[in-house]
């Protein structure tokens, strides 16, 4: 017979052991089904989130055959896989699982995107960017799963530090629909000392295309123009990333593609 989670001594419950011991003590279905919240027809939260993480194929999910789901048995072992597929599902999406609507499914989205972009600020958000490895640091955990194309150019101060991240354009890299006063106009107000511009490709290989290179090839032109250099082109892959400066100045193949 299943047990409601409400019956569960208050040591075995997600939300107390959070209290108690800390999110680091807690599963990956344990932190999901604190954003579940209650459960319904679809089971206990904890088995909502079973169900969820069975579903987007992160690994073992739901209780063994024949296994009790009372009180003690929610401390199974952590799900194995990646939180990433997880993170990659939009709320339209995920509202459609069961047990996960509107509500529930943007709690996880949200969930999902903080942990993104705490991951960004810990890891590189105040230092000097000095090539490319610091470019995938900063943008690479926002920009990787992303299942369309983003093309962002990120505004240098004198000192190499980011002063600010511009979304120029979201869909296919197209170099008719991308105009260079988009990239400079902010250069040129946040006084900009010189810009990268960074794209991710959404089939996880950084591989660049021949639009990239038009697109870069534009980019540079204009920023000579107006005096603020174009000093990269980076485009991120799932674990890997090419920098067009390294592969002979933004221009031909050659060079390094770097990975994580």
């Amino acid at each position: 017979m299943k047990i409601p989670i409400r019956a569960w001594s208050r040591e075995d419950r997600p939300r107390e052991r959070l209290r108690s011991l800390g999110p680091g003590a807690l599963s990956i279905r344990e932190l999901i089904a604190i954003l579940v919240g209650s459960g319904g027809a679809s089971g206990s939260a904890l088995e909502v989130a079973d169900q969820l993480l069975r579903r987007v194929d992160l690994g073992e999910g739901g209780p063994r055959p024949g296994a009790s789901t009372g009180p003690g048995r929610n401390r199974k072992p952590e799900v194995r896989g990646s939180l990433r597929r997880l993170a990659a599902l939009p709320p339209g999406i995920l509202e459609t699982y069961p047990g996960i609507g509107l509500a529930t499914a943007s709690r996880i989205v949200a969930a999902m995107e903080l942990g993104r972009r705490a991951a960004v600020e810990s890891g590189a958000h105040d230092r000097p960017v000095r090539g490319p490895e610091d470019v995938f640091a900063r943008v690479g955990p926002l920009l990787r799963d992303l299942r369309q194309e983003e093309f962002h150019a990120l505004l240098l101060n004198t000192q190499h530090r980011v002063i600010r991240s511009v979304l120029v354009t979201r869909g296919i890299l197209d170099a008719a629909l991308i105009h260079p006063r988009e990239v400079f106009r902010p250069a040129v107000v946040e006084s900009a000392a010189g810009v990268i511009l960074v794209h991710n490709h959404p089939s996880g290989d950084p591989s660049p295309s021949r639009e990239d290179r038009v697109v870069t090839t534009q980019m540079v032109a204009a920023g000579s123009a107006v005096g603020i250099p174009v000093l990269d082109h980076v485009i991120i892959g799932e674990r890997t990333f090419v920098s067009l400066a390294e592969r002979g100045g933004m221009g031909p193949p050659g060079g390094r593609e770097g990975t994580t």
